[in-house]
């Protein structure tokens, strides 16, 4: 373990450009270096003397990426230096995101909301973080930027291992884009975890969209959370739901399938088969309210 006292020098750019000049710069370099935002996250781990970076680049000014925007064609986009409340009290995603505001009300405490990022903590690619999940079901994308240029990445495929991410050494995640929820669809989210706020044992993430008639199940997105190496889609849970009139036993196949996609491992608080068994009980569970959602939809 790295000695926690070990100094480092500290970076705070007043420009996006500033900033991916300084993170381009230190990546040629070699430099060992840390972006971070709210840095809810990144402080505990350097506290603990987990990491000690030689340089650490705090985006926390750059208010230019602090915001929350919709409209009914472009979706909603969240600015990187959006944090966890503004999310949890903005009108727009209560009205149109509803599952992203309920989702934060559980996330940590109020002190850790007010402070870390979204974008931050998915950046931290811990496969027991709350936001992902809904991500994945929502559809959302990931934009990043670097000197010579930007991208998007599906928030599926954002997380690659444990505390590990498709953002490239010299990239800034700047922006998570969420398109509009489609007509018929309801999405809901749940997370089992010993203590209020704390992180999950497992968590479960869907959405279901329902035909013209709200009889027969037209698309579907599974997600979990806290039972593999990274968050994951279930799809061949989602394949048993789509095109299908949803009923509980259907619900109970897709929740054995989303057991067996899962790979969970122990840990001091659970075991891997407690984890898968939590899996189970909450695709069936979150799955029937998604539904009723769409119904009411």
């Amino acid at each position: 373990m790295k000695n926690i006292t070990n100094s480092f020098e500290y970076f705070s750019p007043k420009t996006l450009e500033e900033a991916l000049k300084l993170v381009s710069q230190f990546d040629k370099e070699g430099k060992d270096f840390k972006v971070v935002a709210g840095g809810q996250s990144i402080n505990l781990v350097m506290k603990q003397g987990v990491i000690a970076p030689e340089a650490v680049i705090s985006i926390k000014g750059l208010s230019d990426m602090d915001y929350v925007k919709f409209d009914e064609k472009a979706g909603l986009k969240i600015g990187a230096l959006a944090t966890h409340r503004a999310i949890e009290r903005s009108s727009v995603v209560e009205k149109k995101f509803g599952v992203l505001a309920e989702m934060e009300h559980n996330l940590s405490s109020v002190e850790t909301r007010n402070w870390g990022t979204v974008a931050g903590n998915i950046c931290h690619g811990d496969p027991g973080g709350d936001v992902a999940p809904v991500l994945i079901v929502l559809n959302a994308n990931v934009k990043m930027a670097g000197v010579k240029g930007e991208r998007t990445v599906p928030a599926e495929d954002f997380t690659l291992d444990f505390y590990e991410t498709a953002l490239a050494h010299d990239e800034l995640v700047t922006e998570i884009q969420i398109p509009t929820v489609p007509p018929n669809t309801g999405v809901a989210y749940t997370k089992f975890s010993q203590v209020v706020g704390d992180f999950a044992l497992a968590s479960v993430a869907v959405a279901i969209t329902l035909d013209s008639k709200k009889d027969i199940c037209s698309d579907v997105r599974i997600g979990l959370g806290s039972v593999a190496a990274t968050p994951l889609r279930a799809k061949k849970a989602e394949e048993i739901l789509r095109g299908k009139k949803i009923t509980d036993d259907l619900l109970a196949k897709a929740a054995q399938a989303a057991m067996d996609e899962s790979d969970p491992t122990d840990s001091v608080d659970a075991s891997g088969e407690y984890k898968r068994e939590l899996v189970g009980v909450f695709v069936k569970r979150v799955g029937k309210e998604a539904l009723e959602r769409a119904k009411k939809a």
